[in-house]
């Protein structure tokens, strides 16, 4: 993506934050200070933020080597104030293949998730009475980090799972309704979800948070964008380069007129044609030259 800041290569994949990420860091900092807080709880918020992409960057590796073992390679991963994208070079079409490469992702945040929940006292937080407990995460701080940082992975399987198109969620279920839907009609079913979806959660946000709003479009436009792929994929099948070929070609005398070579240009497939006379070619016409000649 252009503006994108690179952090390097893990595993000959490219890692690269879009500049928009950045509004996200700003955003944070400005709720902190309009609560009254301070540079320590703006540093504690921050850095949760950043663990928090860190962790959506393995949730994006997970996709992206369990893609590998389909020899499925992924030129890069981007981080975007909404969350990660790998950007595969192929999206696998084998049912079984696409499931295991979309689960891959939220089965990294529940292994963080239980990772944390092992070494972390995340039982202080869940003993307590919802008063002490909502004064206790009033703000981030070193006390709960670990505890908002379960919490985060845990929505983020939880989200992930929901099955709507684009989201990893969608994804296993049109692997599941192509075994007996077939792929064009499984994936028409996983967009409708999606946009279902993303209109509810556009809705909620217009009124109650604008991430949510934001997150909405992109769903939205996501799954409208991967519907129209697969569905203009399926009417190519089949056919081969010869289908599409010209093969038959119009040979213009030097003596005809512009006009006569938009008639064609009308008529026919061709763009460009070739001037020729008996003693053989004298040139060749194209339709951007047309533009700037009179007719």
């Amino acid at each position: 993506m252009n503006g994108s800041l690179q952090l390097g290569r893990i595993a000959g994949i490219r890692v690269q934050i879009h500049w928009t990420f950045w509004f996200l860091i700003l955003f944070v900092i400005f709720m902190v200070l309009a609560q009254g807080g301070n540079v320590e709880e703006i540093l504690w918020s921050t850095g949760f933020i950043l663990a928090l992409f860190a962790c959506i960057i393995l949730h994006e590796f997970g996709h992206a080597l369990t893609a590998k073992t389909y020899n499925i390679e992924t030129r890069s991963i981007t981080l975007l104030p909404i969350g990660g994208v790998a950007n595969l070079v192929e999206i696998p079409e084998k049912p079984g293949a696409e499931f295991l490469v979309a689960i891959a992702g939220p089965a990294v945040n529940v292994a963080i998730a239980l990772l944390i929940y092992l070494v972390a006292p995340l039982e202080v937080f869940l003993n307590q009475d919802p008063e002490t407990l909502q004064e206790e995460l009033s703000t981030i701080s070193g006390n709960n980090f670990f505890f908002y940082l379960f919490a985060a992975n845990v929505a983020i399987v939880l989200f992930n799972l929901l099955p709507a198109f684009p989201l990893d969620g969608g994804r296993m279920a049109r692997a599941l309704l192509s075994i007996k839907m077939g792929r064009v009609k499984a994936t028409q079913a996983a967009a409708a979800l999606g946009k279902f979806l993303a209109i509810t959660l556009f809705l909620i946000g217009v009124f109650y948070n604008f991430i949510l709003a934001l997150i909405g479009v992109f769903i939205y436009f996501g799954a409208e964008s991967e519907n129209m792929m697969v569905v203009q994929l399926n009417l190519l099948d089949g056919y081969k380069v010869k289908d599409a070929m010209i093969t038959r070609f119009t040979i213009l005398k030097p003596e005809e007129t512009l006009r006569d070579v938009v008639e064609h240009i009308l008529k026919t497939t061709e763009r460009d044609f070739a001037v020729a006379t008996k003693n053989g070619v004298k040139g060749i016409i194209y339709m951007a030259d047309l533009s700037d000649s009179p007719c």
